[in-house]
């Protein structure tokens, strides 16, 4: 019989979800910060003034930076009102068409370099208001400018990609629970503290605390989940839960410990994301930018430059470098070469001046939200010479605006001399791979093939060349479906669509119980449409697990209109058509704006109802988006014609 999953059962399934497994009567609870502060006042000293303690508060006189005192900002039609009254914040929003409604602010997110303020907008919805405090030089701003969007719009800061429970709340929180009903579209969110307390990073703490608390226990309590005991790479991933750009497998606060791959799906180095050559683009929180790096690869790990505790730099300025860049090393690193980094003999600039600062080069930055400097975590080499061919900027004419990258790339090469400092870069075929993949799919297949590249650099070539169309690049790099690294074989796994069905599933089965929780659900998606009749038992069980922890991936985003699409698609490919036309009747009505969906539901209808409730469907997308080209198209509209 072949194998085919029921896509009814697998709504119902999602709808209504396994509660959260249970858990043993001797897992350790939450305590609260203030109960570790009792015995750890020197490091909660240090974070309750930092971004951590202050990512998520209630607003008082003390956390509330902006000026509430009868101030108004007023942006492309709208306009926020804001006041104080009886010790509660208000702001009193006129849409920009004409509705007008009076909010108390719920709670504050950040401090520092903005403020946003948070606004429930139904009870248990938060959302994120776009208008936000400038906390350095004060005065309100609107995070995008540039938009002109109504409340109907998807992306207005009322819709489903503005909400804070969603979106945004997990990492500005100790032990969250989402808590969505997709039949009530309603929100019943908790959190053991609100604020990125001890028991974010550490992990529960009441049998450390017990222990410590124990007659003759204080010199040896239980061990926390995260300490200074944890393997380098774990903390790193601890950090990496929330500083990267990632969808998650649970709706909750992942146990502090969970190796990232068993909780997040890491963003490669996408168009839109990442330039071509891996540098930041959008926001992309750090981790996929470190990964890349040099740094990382010789080991070090945040906490080499961060203090964790009050999250600031450990060292002002160059001196957070020299503390491995110097003329004496650093024996924890004994690869890097000894030398003098902080004279002018290897900036070529003037020192103290902006252009001898280890980040000016090595980290350039970009503003985020308005006014948020964000610094590129990749630590690389200048290369202007790869601008002509991969379009990225380069950092020395970020500061030397009056000149272009053929001028930069020319003095490099004049200080450094060496070819070897100007070899092949991964960004130069990643910009082809981007344009047309099957044309760069060889050179795409040899980055893979390189170890020496990163696990993310890999990956990202890997994704490429499941455009390339080509089943021998599959049988090629089969091998890589057995990497150490979970991200390469999760992206391996992809490229195995290009094969035979047959070849395709005999690759694929023992990956079903791979270690990763990334690549187990990778594996049985790329099975769902594979033609198996029967499965040996023990492949039977591990492909019906691991779809279970896929469901159970997607049913903790069923507030998200991505997580639908992806039903629907996964409904067309089990040709349900009437789930799949469900799926994007909820897609459209979370984002009226998600054309796809929209074209999707068309098409099903008019395979399943005929002509008319096709073009019904199509009146319904166009009234939403009167100006897109797409749905006018189809209905024979010209352009500019209502």
């Amino acid at each position: 019989m072949k194998l085919k999953l029921s896509l009814t059962a697998l709504l119902v399934a999602l709808s209504t979800f396994l509660a959260p497994m249970a858990v043993g009567q001797d897992a350790p609870d939450y305590v609260g910060s203030a109960t570790c502060a009792t015995c750890h006042m020197d490091v909660t000293e240090r974070w309750a003034g930092s971004d951590h303690a202050l990512a998520w508060t209630k607003p008082t006189a003390e956390t509330v930076k902006a000026d509430f005192h009868g101030t108004e900002f007023t942006h492309d039609g709208m306009t926020a009102r804001f006041r104080v009254e009886k010790g509660s914040y208000y702001v009193t929003v006129t849409e920009k068409d004409g509705t007008t409604r009076d909010y108390r602010v719920h709670s504050v997110a950040g401090v520092k370099p903005l403020q946003q303020y948070l606004i429930e907008t139904e009870p248990g919805r938060l959302q994120s208001f776009d208008v936000v405090w400038d906390t350095e030089k004060g005065g309100w701003f609107h995070l995008y400018p540039d938009q002109n969007l109504p409340p109907s719009d998807a992306l207005h800061w009322t819709g489903p990609y503005k909400n804070w429970n969603g979106r945004c709340a997990v990492c500005h929180a100790t032990g969250f629970e989402k808590n969505y009903d997709p039949h009530a579209k309603t929100f019943a969110s908790t959190a053991v503290e609100i604020s990125v307390g001890c028991e974010a990073c550490h992990g529960p703490g009441s049998a450390h605390v017990d222990a410590a608390r124990a007659p003759g226990g204080a010199a040896s309590p239980v061990p926390l989940l995260m300490s200074k005991a944890t393997e380098p790479q774990a903390m790193i991933e601890q950090c990496a839960g929330c500083h990267s750009r990632r969808a998650a497998y649970e709706a909750d606060s992942p146990t502090p410990g969970t190796p990232y791959h068993d909780s997040y799906q890491l963003s490669v180095l996408r168009p839109g994301l990442y330039h071509a050559d891996g540098q930041i683009l959008d926001e992309v929180y750090v981790y996929g930018s470190f990964l890349q790096s040099k740094m990382y690869a010789r080991g070090v790990t945040c906490l080499n430059c961060h203090d964790p505790h009050s999250t600031e730099l450990k060292a002002e300025g160059n001196a957070v470098c020299t503390q491995c860049h110097n003329p004496a090393g650093n024996p924890a690193f004994p690869t890097l070469r000894p030398a003098d980094y902080d004279s002018p003999a290897h900036t070529f600039h003037a020192e103290g001046t902006e252009g001898a600062a280890c980040k000016s080069c090595h980290m350039v930055e970009r503003v985020y939200m308005g006014n948020d400097w964000r610094a590129d975590h990749s630590f690389r080499i200048p290369r202007p010479d790869l601008s002509a061919a991969t379009g990225a900027p380069d950092a020395c004419t970020t500061c030397h605006t009056d000149r272009d990258a053929a001028w930069a790339a020319d003095q490099i090469a004049a200080w450094y001399p060496d070819p070897r400092n100007r070899g092949p870069h991964y960004g130069t075929v990643f910009a082809r791979g981007r344009e047309n993949p099957a044309a760069a799919a060889g050179d795409l297949a040899a980055i893979v093939e390189d170890e020496g590249q990163s696990g993310i650099v890999r990956a990202t070539a890997l994704s490429l060349l499941e455009g390339s169309g080509d089943a021998a690049i599959a049988e090629r790099l089969a091998t890589y479906l057995a990497d150490d690294d979970p991200l390469v074989r999760s992206a391996a796994v992809s490229i195995q669509r290009l094969a035979p069905p047959q070849d395709r599933v005999l690759r694929l089965l023992d990956l079903l119980d791979d270690p990763s929780r990334s690549v187990r659900m990778e594996a049985a998606r790329a099975l769902l449409d594979a033609p198996i009749a029967r499965l040996p038992g023990v492949h039977a069980q591990n492909l019906q697990n691991a779809l279970a922890e896929w469901r159970a991936s997607l049913a903790s985003n069923l507030d998200f209109p991505e997580t639908h699409l992806q039903l629907g698609g996964l409904a067309l490919v089990m040709r349900n058509a009437p789930a799949a036309s469900a799926a994007f009747r909820e897609v459209v009505e979370m984002d009226p704006q998600r054309i796809d969906a929209w074209v999707m539901l068309a098409r099903i209808a008019a395979s399943t109802e005929g002509t008319n409730a096709a073009t019904q469907i199509l009146r319904d997308a166009h009234a939403a988006n009167p100006d897109d080209p797409t749905i006018r198209a189809y209905l024979g509209l010209p352009a500019g014609a209502n």
